[in-house]
Formats: structure tokens, sequence, C-alpha cells
């Protein structure tokens, strides 16, 4: 979350009116992520988050909010878009596509023990399976033939040991891509930014996911990729943790059990988790925007998870 637009109180107030929200009585910036502008909103009926889209098109649009609509008619906990008098989701404030939901109870687990990481593995497969009836269809916009047309725009920006790494692991990601045991992985919806801070816990226990306007429609496996290369390893030095990884994979597969394909393919989505990460955060590190608040992630991180991909592979 971020804030690139700035909403006053007066002006929030105005647009939440046809929501029936209850009367406005605070708002505040988030300071997290960097993509959106968003805003933590309580009103007299209950606390909501206020986002403005700065990147994604009214047009694109639709594919997230009602995808977070038909997860959450499904029983899995995800913020629900609110919709005005005529049953419209998506709105308009300041120019910009708007959009408000629920806000979730709880609160992110920044240092998760094996119990969280299970909880999570657990939530993602049911999330996975509610997904496949959902009918729009969207590319994962962030996916091979972004990392295509981006790679050459940070190279300049890299060492020449980082541009050989990249470069590598970008070839290596293409002949994946081609193979026939990578087209028969199973696909569907995936959430594709599933991090620390997009879950939400409150006494132990999973109360959500959120920030869903990365999803899209990729292989299920590239999901598990992402997830365990947040949830599972040492931040400080990018050393997967056995344990975590473990215990997520335990129960994500006691709801949705892998193929053969997906058990032999995990390392390879893994790796291309950590490229898609390293690539964005370059990318946003180092070609900013302007926000009233924003905190840049570190694009050295995703370098460190993927070289230790590489050294010492995880595998079920």
């Amino acid at each position: 979350m971020a804030v690139f637009t700035e909403v006053s109180f007066d002006e929030a107030a105005d647009f939440l009116r046809p929501l029936n929200l209850g009367e406005l009585q605070c708002i505040q910036g988030a300071a997290g992520g960097i993509e959106n502008t968003n805003y933590f909103i309580d009103t007299t009926d209950g606390s909501y988050v206020l986002t403005l889209f700065e990147r994604l098109s009214a047009e694109q649009l639709p594919f997230y909010l009602h995808l977070m609509k038909h997860l959450a008619m499904r029983g899995i906990p995800v913020p629900d878009p609110v919709a005005d008098a005529k049953g419209a989701i998506l709105h308009q404030l300041k120019t910009k596509p708007a959009a408000v939901v629920n806000k979730l109870r709880g609160h992110s687990e920044l240092a998760p023990k094996p119990a969280h990481c299970s909880g999570v593995g657990e939530m993602l497969a049911r999330m996975h399976l509610a997904g496949q009836d959902y009918p729009r269809q969207q590319p994962n916009l962030r996916g091979l033939n972004w990392w295509n047309d981006t790679v050459p725009v940070v190279l300049p920006l890299m060492t020449q040991d980082q541009r050989s790494l990249i470069l590598g692991e970008l070839a290596y990601q293409n002949h994946i891509a081609a193979s026939s045991a990578y087209r028969s992985l199973p696909r569907g919806v995936v959430h594709a930014d599933l991090f620390r801070d997009n879950v939400m816990f409150e006494h132990g226990k999973l109360t959500g996911f959120f920030d869903f306007y990365f999803a899209g429609c990729d292989t299920l496996l590239f999901d598990i990729g992402v997830c365990l290369n947040d949830w599972c390893i040492d931040v400080a030095t990018g050393v997967q943790d056995a344990a975590r990884a473990d215990a997520f994979m335990a129960a994500y597969q006691s709801v949705r059990p892998l193929t053969a394909q997906e058990r032999t393919l995990l390392p390879a989505l893994q790796r291309a988790g950590a490229l898609r990460f390293w690539i964005s955060r370059l990318w946003d590190f180092q070609l900013p925007r302007e926000a009233a608040v924003l905190k840049a992630h570190d694009p050295g991180h995703f370098e460190r998870v993927l070289r230790e991909l590489l050294l010492h592979p995880y595998r079920l």
C-alpha cells in the first residue's frame, strides 16, 4: 500500500455517502506497498480500506474485484468489495478508478512459525480450488512476457555478475515454459503476491488474504513458489527454513495434492517466483514514482533468495 493521490477527509466523506457505510470518522494513509493509493477508513458502521488504482485501468479492474467477490461467496476469507445502490463495485474518485473493501481483522505475522505457514498453505489450496470455476480470464500481468520485456530495462543498472545471473535465469525460465511438462501443470487463478504482509492472523488463526491486484491466471505451482520464497525463508540471508517449508507443503497437499509434474517442477517454479520479484523490485527501486507515502523494497533480497535456491533447491 502507498499514497500517490492525496484524498481529504471531506472528499472521502462525499465519496462514501452513496455506498451507505455510515458517517466517516477517520481516514489514514497506508504506507505499505508500492502500486496503489490506499487509505484505512473508519465509519460509524465499521472499518474499511479505500483504494485508488494508479496503474490498473478501469477495464482491467473487474477481473480482480469480481474475483474477490467470487472467493468471498465460497467461504475464502478475503476483502469483499462494497457495491453501490446499482450493484457496481468499481467506483471513481479524483479521476482514478477506486474501490472500497471491508478491513480484515487481525495483524500480519512478520516472523512466521511453522504453524502460520501451515495455515497459509491450507488456505492457499482452498483458494486455488475455489477459483477453478471463476469465469473471467486474465493472464498474470507480471509473468514471463513481462520479465522478458523488463529485464532489458533494468540491465544497465546492474553489475556484470548480476547481469550474468539474471540473464541466465531468464533463459532457463523461457526453456522451462516451452517444455511439455510445464504445459501440463494445473492452472487457474493465482494470488501471485501472497507475502507475509498480505495475510492476517488473529490469536494465531488465519483471518484472511488480501491485496489481489497482482492476481491472474497462471500455474498454481507459481503461486506456491512465491509463497515458499517469502513465508519459508530467513529474511536476512534468503536461506530456506525446511521446517516452515515442510509445514506449508504438507498443509497445502492435505487439501490439493500436487501432481507428479508439479513435484518435479517445484524447484524451477520457486526460482521463477524469485526472479519475478527481483525484476519488479529492481524496476520499482531504480525507477521510482513520486508518492506522499511510499516505502520501497530492497531488490537485493530476492537476488539472495534466487542464489540460495540455485545452491540448495527445495524438494518434497
